[in-house]
């Protein structure tokens, strides 16, 4: 238990008791917020609370605790200011598919790149999804499970990351193309891999075995190093996860509702989702108000034109 008592009483100082069993949520989430006001980065933060949530959990399992006080999500705590430099701009983001989609080598890959970069998909998610999952007719993707490979190499279907991670994704018109042609371009094995009762897995290696996380960023990685070897320009450090955050950037920029992007994104707290607004700089402020004015400019306009038109009868329908 010492473990327990040393947490407490980092995050305790005003309550001399040092019992574990006084300790608050509110009493951990002032502890880490006060981390980060003295400096320390969010990484840092992450690390701490990574540390004491399971020491915590200890001593609920051993009922010393009801609940434990860092059972919370730590986006809705502290500010997460890793988000914004992990995001691609938009140039960024058309001068990379634009690139894949040219290159002789890496063109095979430029469906999977312009899925990742307009759903937001995990990862994980994506290798999970099989044939079954794709609903091109109604334009849909049912996400419920991922894939994983252990550490002894095992593959196993696991549940979504979060229980809000369960989803029916809508997809747009290109995004289905996308999906279609990765469909029929698919070579059937000679033998489906079935993994925890799932099979036809949307891409498998030479042994028909499903594709992982892994194999996706060791090709991003192939594919910005030849990008950067023949641009003037380079191109960040980009990985499936960074197409996630570019994904919920745009969307963040473009206005869509945060509780829409929450669902899209299956972020299980909202102060995750929120967390991408909280990042939005001075360009973005500029580009919203210009949308709102030349919005504003276009009613003016459109009221200026029909107060110039002569009302006829013709304009009444009678019912």
């Amino acid at each position: 238990m010492t473990n327990l008592a040393e947490g407490f009483m980092l995050i305790s100082e005003q309550e001399k008791s040092g019992k574990v069993g006084d300790a608050k949520t509110s009493d951990a989430k002032l502890f880490l917020i006060k981390l980060q006001q003295d400096g320390k980065r969010y990484s840092t933060v992450k690390t701490v609370r990574g540390v004491l949530r399971p020491a915590f959990q200890m001593a609920v399992d051993d009922d010393v605790l009801h609940k434990n006080p860092f059972g919370f999500e730590l986006a809705g705590v502290v500010v997460n200011d890793s988000v914004t430099r992990e995001a691609l701009t938009r140039e960024q983001m058309r001068k990379f598919l634009k690139f894949v989609h040219d290159d002789n080598v890496y063109c095979k890959y430029y469906e999977v790149v312009y899925i990742l970069f307009h759903t937001g998909m995990r990862i994980s998610e994506f290798c999970g999804l099989t044939i079954k999952d794709i609903d091109l007719e109604n334009r849909i993707v049912n996400i419920d499970h991922q894939l994983q490979r252990l550490s002894d190499m095992t593959l196993v279907i696991e549940p979504t990351k979060t229980s809000a991670g369960t989803r029916k994704l809508p997809i747009t018109e290109d995004v289905a193309k996308c999906f279609q042609a990765i469909i029929e371009d698919r070579e059937k094995p000679k033998v489906e891999k079935v993994v925890d009762g799932y099979t036809g897995f949307l891409f498998v290696d030479d042994k028909g075995l499903p594709l992982v996380a892994m194999h996706w960023e060791h090709r991003f990685n192939h594919m910005v190093k030849r990008y950067n070897d023949i641009s003037r320009v380079q191109m960040p450090n980009i990985t499936p996860h960074i197409c996630r955050h570019t994904y919920c950037s745009n969307m963040a920029k473009s206005g869509m509702n945060p509780k829409t992007l929450q669902y899209l994104m299956g972020h299980s707290d909202i102060g995750v989702t929120l967390n991408t607004y909280t990042h939005l700089g001075l360009e973005d402020a500029e580009d919203e108000l210009k949308r709102l004015e030349d919005l504003q400019n276009a009613r003016k306009e459109l009221e200026r034109t029909q107060g110039e038109k002569p009302v006829s009868q013709r304009m009444f329908k009678a019912i």
